[in-house]
């Protein structure tokens, strides 16, 4: 039978302790800057976390390194493009990635200020996806930008900067297009709503797409010794991509290691987790993993670098 007067103890006063006092939230206050309701959050993890990867972009800006955004289209359905827009203005942001229907919803907005039909409606008559203004748009200026030398994501923004457009301020892919910082588009064919079109021409969107991951691959290279690689709402796409870029960047004798990489999305996945915030850290840096919707992550984000800058 167990004797419990042979059970030994210690004390705590000499015990490592993971929470302390000093790192608690404080108090809510009426008319508090947002620079204080920052220093307000617990030091405890993912606050701590979302400091630590705003000083990693403060700080990889003001080393020139690499602050590379990935994002899916639901980021510019929320309306997040001004957000952005601004990140990209103030240099903060020096590489865009989006996938195919980033550009269909970007230029919906820079049309008529309005984007993202009821797709479950649409589909009972088979009108999903089949606006013409849209594919017609996009769908030639592939087909002229990418037979001129130029990727899909400036193939596009070019055929924007060069058409009278309303909204022009709202768009994403000009704002990127004009402070000529790369703005890469990857598309898998049978994604988008533009591909069920005749104007469709599957292999220059290839061929646009394929520059584009090249010119990825240029661009990681400047991620090695504090870069930041942002990942907002992309599952499968960007992860997959953002791999073999990196990969393809190092085979080729490229030193690419110790940057931060961070993942945003409502829920967690398995790829983004692997491929974004694991994987390509192992050899050195930091990856973290953020759930909260884009609508509320990505504007807190943005102010609190923007204060730090």
């Amino acid at each position: 039978m167990i004797n419990l007067n042979k059970v030994k103890t210690y004390s705590i006063k000499t015990r490592f302790s993971k929470v302390k006092s000093t790192d608690f939230a404080k108090i809510p206050a009426k008319g508090r800057s947002f620079s204080s309701f920052m220093d307000s959050l617990p030091n405890i993890l993912k606050a701590k976390e979302i400091h630590s990867i705003v000083e990693s972009i403060v700080k990889a800006r003001k080393q020139k390194k690499a602050v590379i955004l990935m994002a899916g289209a639901h980021v510019i359905k929320c309306g997040l493009n001004p957000v952005i827009i601004e990140l990209i203005k103030k240099k903060v942001i020096t590489c865009v990635c989006l996938n195919g229907a980033g550009i269909i919803h970007d230029f919906e907005l820079t049309l008529q200020g309005k984007t993202s039909e009821d797709v479950a409606e649409n589909l009972k008559t088979g009108k999903f996806g089949m606006g013409r203004e849209t594919a017609d748009f996009l769908n030639n200026a592939v087909v002229d930008g990418v037979a001129d030398g130029l990727g899909l994501g400036y193939a596009v923004a070019k055929k924007i900067d060069e058409t009278k457009l309303p909204h022009k301020n709202l768009s994403l892919l000009l704002a990127a297009y004009k402070q000529k910082i790369p703005l890469c588009v990857f598309v898998a064919i049978g994604t988008d709503i533009i591909h069920q079109h005749p104007s469709f021409d599957a292999g220059l969107t290839a061929e646009g797409s394929q520059r584009d991951f090249y010119t990825l691959v240029e661009h990681i290279s400047s991620l090695n010794n504090g870069g930041v690689v942002l990942n907002f709402g992309s599952t499968v796409i960007m992860p997959e991509v953002f791999l073999k870029a990196l990969n393809l960047a190092r085979n080729l004798g490229g030193k690419v290691k110790d940057f931060t990489t961070a993942n945003f999305d409502m829920i967690h996945h398995y790829r983004p987790q692997q491929n974004v915030v694991t994987r390509p850290v192992l050899s050195g840096g930091k990856g973290y993993y953020i759930i909260g919707h884009h609508e509320i992550m990505l504007p807190l984000l943005a102010q609190a670098v923007t204060e730090r800058l």
